[in-house]
């Protein structure tokens, strides 16, 4: 087991704290998690950053405190904090919503993908961003006006990271999770149907027992970062893919 560097964001529930659970109990690993909340664990290997990362301002100067040089052989960086915005159509949407959800969702994760391409350019060890994406990045969703473009954005910069980055040993992937169970499913099922046409879908997900655990997710993608280089391409899904 590589001596590993995990910087996490998102980290205090949902797929983000099952992330976290899964790497915390991976020998040699060490987390550097950021949320909203913290949890307050009192793990050796952890270290939270309690951060808005809507707050971008706030974000930059904290940026020095994110990304420590170690002894390690292996840096990741998991952009996993997001938010599913306004369920409404366009027409109806708040602007101030719509800025904080792309900070969130798109700048925080660039800012974030760019300053770990700085901090670790001139090591010899193995360096990985994954950004954590979704079907909606690639299929529009009416009533998903806000989180749709910002994935989908998220997917294109992802793309362009991995081939700025590919010289300076930096692998990039753009991962979607599938339909988790988590509090964002959740949230998605009290939208108002007038705004919200595939709710009926939803709900069905939640009744016919179709959302995949978090702790399931979690195993592929504490496995995708194991063993990237059994993964090509830039664009991934855990759907994709089963545990040997």
């Amino acid at each position: 087991m590589k001596k590993t560097l995990l910087i996490l964001t998102g980290h205090s529930k949902g797929l983000g704290r099952a992330i976290l659970d899964r790497f915390l109990d991976a020998e040699g690993t060490e987390v550097i998690a950021i949320s909203r909340t913290a949890l307050g664990l009192k793990r050796a290997n952890l270290r939270e950053i309690q951060l808005d990362l809507a707050d971008l301002e706030s974000l930059g100067i904290r940026l020095p405190d994110i990304f420590p040089v170690g002894d390690f052989e292996r840096f990741v960086l998991i952009n996993n904090a997001g938010w599913i915005g306004e369920i409404k159509p366009v027409g109806k949407l708040d602007p101030g919503h719509i800025s904080k959800l792309m900070n969130l969702n798109l700048l925080a994760p660039m800012i974030l993908t760019d300053a770990f391409a700085k901090a670790y350019f001139p090591l010899s060890a193995e360096k990985l961003v994954c950004n954590i994406s979704s079907g909606a990045a690639y299929k529009p969703m009416p009533g998903w006006a806000e989180y749709c473009s910002s994935k989908a954005a998220l997917a294109m910069f992802s793309k362009v990271a991995a081939e700025d980055l590919a010289k300076n040993g930096v692998r990039v992937f753009s991962l979607a999770p599938g339909i988790v169970d988590t509090e964002m499913q959740a949230e998605i099922r009290t939208a108002a149907l007038e705004d919200f046409p595939a709710l009926a879908r939803f709900e069905n997900f939640k009744r016919e027992g179709s959302l995949s655990p978090p702790e399931m997710v979690a195993d592929k993608v504490f496995y995708l970062v194991s063993h990237s280089e059994r993964f090509s391409d830039v664009v991934q899904d855990v759907r994709d893919f089963e545990l040997p």
